[in-house]
């Protein structure tokens, strides 16, 4: 915190809030704020009727204040903060734009900066535990999606098989869900799942994932349902998968994210279809699906051990079908170590 000239931190209930406090408690017009000051124990502020709620799931991490309803709770936040200043209060980047305006009021002459780099650094390089768990929420997710092909039927539709495959996550221990997208809806990078029924000859993209103890997967998988594929499809497949591979293969700890995106793309561009990959390269995962580091031209950021994120390349031909296929890495000190069971052919 004394790197980034913060006297403290402030957070409402999110996903920081949650890695740092070890539970979480959703939002609402009433205010819960976890304040971190740079010396000192934390600090929980909620409404009154919350606090033993807070306390059962905090214990002593923290001293819990409450509100009462007639009382403003940024009573309690100066109270606790303005012996630090005038000073710096490091503002978790998704709080509320109305809660920062609460807090400039009653910290005056402050600074509220984003302390987005800051949480970063706190959540990108991953823990054995941590990887532990992203592994079995991974398991969870590939056998729930093989499950789902096999039940694939003529006529069923994106909707049904998308609680199929939400229901097998649950069997197996894990709430989750997905994109299920056939044909031409495969072709959206963020689509379905629509009224769209299946039919012979027609790719199903199935983009999914579920959470173990706060930890995501973020699998996407490809299966062409009755006639063999067209060689287009086939051609389309084959450069995904090398594309993917490519960058597998080259990721090293020191690398710009920005070089993998590029290796990446570089494939398909020189396939002939780079104005059909249309995102980047792929996202961190952990406890948020979409985290740092981000695998996109213009990134900077050095790959480290303990980093873990999706490679996931994809052509999308607009009106007949697209083809994705990501699966989940962790840097180690001499490559990429895949953490999902990489598809190798069609």
């Amino acid at each position: 915190m004394a790197r980034y000239g913060f006297a403290a931190l402030f957070s409402e209930p999110s996903t920081p809030f949650s890695y740092l406090q070890s539970a979480n408690f959703g939002r609402s017009e009433r205010l819960i704020a976890l304040i971190i000051p740079k010396n000192g124990q934390p600090l929980v502020v909620a409404p009154s009727f919350e606090v033993e709620r807070v306390r059962r799931a905090l214990g002593t991490l923290a001293d819990i204040r409450g509100w009462e309803e007639h009382e403003s709770p940024y009573v309690l936040v100066y109270n606790a903060l303005w012996s630090l200043g005038p000073a710096r209060l490091g503002i978790e980047p998704s709080t509320r734009y109305g809660t920062v305006v609460q807090l400039q009021k009653v910290l005056t002459n402050w600074q509220f900066p984003d302390a987005s780099d800051l949480f970063i650094q706190l959540r990108i390089i991953k823990s054995d535990e941590e990887i532990a768990l992203i592994r079995r929420a991974i398991s969870i997710t590939e056998t729930s999606i093989a499950a789902t092909f096999a039940s694939l039927e003529a006529g069923i539709g994106e909707r049904e098989v998308a609680a199929h495959l939400s229901q097998e996550m649950q069997e197996r221990g894990a709430r989750g869900g997905g994109l299920v997208q056939f044909g031409p809806n495969s072709a959206l990078p963020h689509g379905g799942p629509s009224d769209r029924t299946l039919e012979h000859g027609t790719p199903v993209l199935i983009d999914a994932g579920c959470r173990v103890h706060g930890y995501t997967s973020d699998i996407t998988r490809m299966h062409f349902f009755g006639d063999d594929p067209s060689p287009q499809y086939r051609e389309v497949f084959n450069t995904v998968l090398a594309a993917q591979t490519a960058a597998y293969e080259a990721g090293q700890p020191g690398m710009e994210c920005q070089r993998l995106d590029q290796i990446g793309r570089t494939v398909i561009t020189q396939a002939g279809y780079g104005n059909y990959f249309t995102h980047r390269l792929g996202h961190g995962m952990g406890m948020d699906g979409h985290e740092a580091p981000y695998l996109v031209r213009g990134n900077q950021r050095r790959l480290e051990p303990g980093m873990v994120f999706t490679i996931e390349p994809g052509i999308y031909l607009p009106d007949q079908w697209g083809v994705r296929i990501e699966d989940d890495f962790v840097v180690r000190e001499r490559g990429l170590e895949v953490l999902s069971s990489r598809v190798s052919r069609i």
